[in-house]
């Protein structure tokens, strides 16, 4: 069973900066996910990115924010070579204390799903060259010189505030922000769990048992967590697996239906049409067409 989680060693790779698109390899970028933030901004071409069901056209110039966890896939979308550059790191562990501004990992949290801070923004609205954040963050990592990491941590956080300024404007209050309770650990972790086990029969009874919490406890921590239920977190995980066995695989829908966690066929289709609107064979010839 292939997953979606994408595992980082935190000890040998604590942040990474690279160039990436259609000539760097493994491209394009299956659906998967991670604990940490992904910051991706476009230098040649155009992008089509989906992130957690939703689909994004970026050009030249547009920055785009993956919050830890979040499901994103990443494709080409126009005959023109894809180039971008790639922050990844863990915002929880950006050392940067002050009296005015919580943890910023704090408010990235909060900032999740909130129509005030969207993850798509052009270039325009930032005040320094994004391109030469990257390229200054690329060359830290790969030359590690005395400090880097600390040079590095400081430029991303230069670019995180410049994000919580652009989404403040926009309406984003950073002023009230709860601190999310640090119970929550065992739900970051049972995320990982679902992954692994999607292709079988999971009961959300079961997850709350192991995260030792009772039924409702865990589904009401869950849904305050990820602003959905924990079985329609479940079916989003089996279905991002459907539609990767659909995009790059010849598999039947027989096939992709018992490797994905679906009773039959029937229940894959109709579930499928339900959240996306298409059939899955609809799907597969839509974006085999669009997606180059």
């Amino acid at each position: 069973m292939n997953y979606l989680f994408e595992e980082i060693n935190v000890l040998t790779s604590p942040y990474e900066a690279f160039l990436a698109g259609t000539k760097h390899g493994g491209f394009p970028i299956k659906a998967h996910w991670h604990y940490y933030m992904e910051i991706i901004f476009i230098l040649k071409g155009t992008s089509l990115i989906n992130c957690n069901n939703r689909e994004y056209i970026l050009e030249p110039g547009d920055l785009i924010l993956f919050h830890p966890q979040a499901v994103h896939s990443i494709f080409s979308a126009s005959s023109e070579p894809l180039k971008y550059g790639v922050l990844k790191f863990d915002i929880n562990n950006l050392h940067i204390n002050s009296n005015y501004t919580p943890k910023l990992g704090s408010i990235f949290k909060c900032a999740i799903d909130d129509p005030c801070a969207p993850i798509l923004l052009p270039s325009r609205l930032f005040k320094n060259s994004l391109e030469s954040l990257f390229n200054s963050c690329i060359e830290e990592v790969i030359i590690k010189d005395y400090g880097y990491d600390i040079h590095f941590q400081s430029l991303v956080s230069s670019l995180l505030i410049e994000i919580l300024r652009i989404w403040r404007k926009n309406g984003f209050d950073t002023n009230n922000i709860t601190l999310m309770p640090y119970d929550t650990d065992s739900l970051h972790t049972i995320l990982q769990y679902i992954d692994e086990h999607s292709h079988e029969s999971i009961k959300v009874e079961d997850l709350a048992e192991k995260c030792h919490m009772s039924y409702s406890y865990f589904a009401k921590k869950f849904h305050e967590l990820y602003g959905q239920s924990c079985k329609d977190y479940i079916e989003f995980i089996r279905l991002s697996k459907v539609k990767d066995l659909l995009l790059f695989t010849n598999f039947d829908l027989n096939y992709i239906s018992q490797e994905t966690g679906f009773a039959d066929c029937s229940h894959l289709i109709r579930t499928f049409k339900k959240k996306t609107g298409i059939t899955p064979k609809q799907f597969r010839i839509r974006h085999n067409a669009k997606v180059l």
